[in-house]
């Protein structure tokens, strides 16, 4: 008996050393990570939002248009917002159009895309969630060169394309699937001149899914040499605690599905420059409500009311 129990005492202890080992290799691949310190208070969420939304994980992924490893007063080329419903585990995209007329508190009404510009990945969450009732606190960003390495370290991405998008893609000469490289992915997702900036963000949202769903399938060791690159060129104030949770959990996530928003939205020029005001706010937002988080009638707060009516009064567009 006192061998069992001694033979179970070294098998405990090896499970255990092996288990800090893992754990101390995953934590000092964290630290490649770029972390931003923004605490909760810094950014803005409306009254109730958070006990409506209490069953979800929103998280911001923001695209940065600067090939320099620096994103310091760029504006976001791409903002996706992942709703993680926490009970299913199935996550849910939209893209929020970059033109997208909204207010950035202290700024006014301006293109949603500038609020990175002026204040960071802080004050770009608080205009999402002032504008369309959400609770993100969190967020990771990655400029387009990291995006083109990360697809070449994963060995590609299958893609089809049209005949249309076949033309604006470097190697690609007519459509079909295609396992495209990094930079042809990128060209992909940026694609603009043949038809519209809605389309190019359903690009990049299945550029995001087929890259997603890649890495689900890698090895350990392939996955490995992804981080290794990644990391370094991620910024994020998703603490390393918080990614270690997440990370035995990312098997059995599933993006079951992806959106633009506004959903209604029509181009307007003011003072020469064109913007794409929500026809109107409370509609687009209520909508999307029902969209990520299966909320019918979902009632506005008084804070999208106030801009809703602020943009009708710029625009004339109700």
């Amino acid at each position: 008996m006192k061998k069992v129990i001694k033979a179970l005492v070294i098998i405990i202890a090896i499970i255990l050393v092996i288990t800090a080992i893992i754990g101390i290799f995953i934590w000092t691949k964290l630290n490649k990570i770029n972390y931003e310190k923004i605490s909760k208070e810094d950014i803005e969420i409306s009254a109730g939002v958070e006990e409506n939304l209490k069953e979800y994980r929103n998280i911001a992924i923001f695209g940065i248009d600067t090939r320099e490893n620096t994103y310091s007063g760029s504006r976001t080329d791409c903002i996706i917002i992942a709703s993680i419903n926490q009970n299913t585990k199935e996550v849910r995209l939209v893209s929020v159009y970059r033109d997208t007329y909204l207010e950035i508190s202290k700024y006014g009404l301006d293109k949603v895309n500038h609020a990175y510009a002026y204040g960071g990945a802080a004050l770009s969450m608080s205009t999402l969630n002032t504008n369309l009732d959400l609770d993100i606190t969190e967020f990771v960003t990655v400029n387009f060169e990291s995006t083109k390495d990360i697809i070449d370290k994963m060995g590609g991405v299958k893609i089809t394309v049209t005949s249309a998008e076949a033309s604006q893609i470097p190697g690609i000469k007519s459509a079909g699937t295609y396992n495209l490289t990094g930079e042809q992915a990128l060209a992909y997702g940026r694609i603009r001149k043949i038809d519209s900036d809605y389309a190019r963000t359903e690009r990049m949202r299945t550029v995001l899914t087929e890259v997603f769903n890649k890495a689900k399938k890698m090895s350990v060791a392939d996955l490995n040499n992804v981080l290794d690159k990644v990391l370094p060129e991620v910024y994020t104030n998703i603490t390393k605690s918080d990614i270690l949770t997440l990370i035995p959990q990312i098997a059995s996530y599933s993006i079951v599905d992806s959106k633009g928003w506004p959903y209604e939205t029509k181009g307007i020029m003011l003072n020469g420059v064109w913007y794409g005001p929500p026809i109107n706010l409370e509609k687009n937002v209520s909508q999307l409500h029902k969209e990520l988080f299966a909320q019918d009638d979902y009632v506005p707060t008084d804070k999208v009311k106030e801009i809703s009516n602020k943009i009708i009064q710029k625009t004339g567009y109700r």
